[in-house]
């Protein structure tokens, strides 16, 4: 005896590989498959549509394979409403709970498909159940008791981002992997394209920075950026703020003169006494506006009124009174600055990068670039087709792009 269960696919299911990905699913876990019905879609606007019967030995087996075709946006045929279970306790969920992708999702209600808000993964999914339900997702530790929250994976619909047929733009372009091989000035250049773009429609772009970015001496490239209007909102560490203050104030970063490559006696000590300026100010803005810093990223950020979230960690010095050291309230802020960002530059650092991508649907734009290709690897692979990775030296790259942007307008 077997089981089985009909499903469907629609979309660009040929192209995207999410056909031959499924069908590579369905065997892995022991079942199989036939395909009843395929209408294929002929030009490049036209999608295609597949139904599907699924078969495994018993129900167990056919819901891990249900459940992993569900990951690659495979649906059930005849979709039911999503069960919803109230919250036991505050931070409590439910038995079974839907543990969210970070692709668009809908949620069946009374009949309805309703998008779920605030689209991350790994979050809870909850329904507000009056006049008008809306559905979004909550973490775990966000969880109220009473809570509407979607259990098992009936009445779920999810829409993975599908891969360009066409390859004209950054997000095309770069969909074979991850090489240092890659013409970087033609795909900076497509990048530059792409944040013109989303800055015409009326999006904004989030900069994730590592120190490393000041360090090789993109600081004032990025600053310009930032002046411009190119950069929307600044996410980094302790560490970035530090380093680019104290090349304010000492001509320095982590002691060393990034231009001259020199070593100023007691240099060492430089960032440290930054950390102990901006604190006796009271914090960032307020050291700008009492001339204590008077250019940088952060100098540009606080002028021309671009909001900034920097998130401690164990190892910062000081910190500053602007780095948010409780984590909780840090990660929180960071996902709100997250669903704000139709575009994400992630610059050369791999924890505030992972911290972001987090939070981000699949269909948020988003580049990274790191001097090692596995940080790019590790970041494109938890994300999706709406992403561009570069190996070069971020100071290389930061250059060329304000260049692209600022110089050829």
């Amino acid at each position: 005896m077997t089981v089985s269960r009909e499903v469907e696919l629609e979309g660009h299911i040929i192209d995207s590989g999410m056909m031959q990905s499924c069908f590579g699913i369905i065997m892995d876990l022991g079942g199989s498959f036939s395909v009843q019905e395929f209408d294929i879609g002929r030009h490049k606007d036209e999608e295609s549509y597949a139904r599907m019967l699924v078969e495994a030995d018993d129900e167990d087996q056919l819901q891990s394979i249900v459940h992993e075709l569900h990951q690659h946006g495979v649906n059930p045929s005849d979709p039911k409403d999503a069960t919803l279970v109230p919250a036991p306790d505050d931070q409590v969920v439910p038995h079974g709970f839907y543990s969210t992708t970070n692709h668009p999702t809908y949620i069946r209600h009374d009949g309805e498909w309703i998008e779920v808000e605030d689209m991350e993964m790994d979050c809870a999914v909850v329904v507000e159940d009056d006049d008008s339900p809306r559905a979004y997702t909550k973490v775990l530790n966000a969880i109220e008791e009473g809570d509407l929250v979607v259990t098992d994976e009936t009445g779920i619909k999810v829409q993975p981002p599908e891969r360009p047929r066409d390859s004209g733009g950054a997000f095309g372009f770069m969909q074979g992997g991850v090489s240092s091989e890659r013409p970087s000035e033609s795909t900076i250049r497509k990048i530059a394209n792409a944040i013109r773009e989303t800055k015409k429609e009326g999006g904004k772009v989030l900069a994730v920075c590592g120190p490393a970015l000041i360090h090789s001496g993109a600081r004032e490239d990025l600053a310009r950026l930032v002046r411009e209007g190119y950069v929307d909102m600044l996410s980094a560490g302790n560490g970035f703020a530090v380093h680019d203050i104290e090349r304010d104030i000492y001509g320095t970063s982590l002691g060393m003169d990034t231009e001259s490559l020199d070593h100023p006696r007691h240099g060492h000590k430089h960032h440290i006494y930054t950390i102990s300026e901006v604190i006796r100010e009271g914090g960032i803005e307020e050291a700008v506006e009492s001339g204590t810093i008077e250019s940088g990223v952060m100098y540009e950020c606080v002028d021309n009124d671009r909001p900034f979230v920097l998130a401690g960690s164990i190892r910062d010095d000081g910190p500053l009174p602007d780095t948010i050291t409780d984590a909780v309230e840090a990660q929180n802020a960071i996902r709100e600055q997250a669903h704000e960002a139709d575009m994400v530059l992630m610059l050369s650092t791999l924890l505030h990068s992972v911290a972001v991508g987090n939070c981000l649907p699949s269909t948020t734009r988003v580049v990274c670039v790191d001097i090692n290709p596995a940080t790019v690897t590790q970041l494109l692979d938890r994300g999706s087709a709406q992403a561009v990775g570069m190996v070069t030296d971020i100071g290389t790259f930061v250059p060329i792009l304000a260049e692209q942007l600022l110089d050829e307008e």
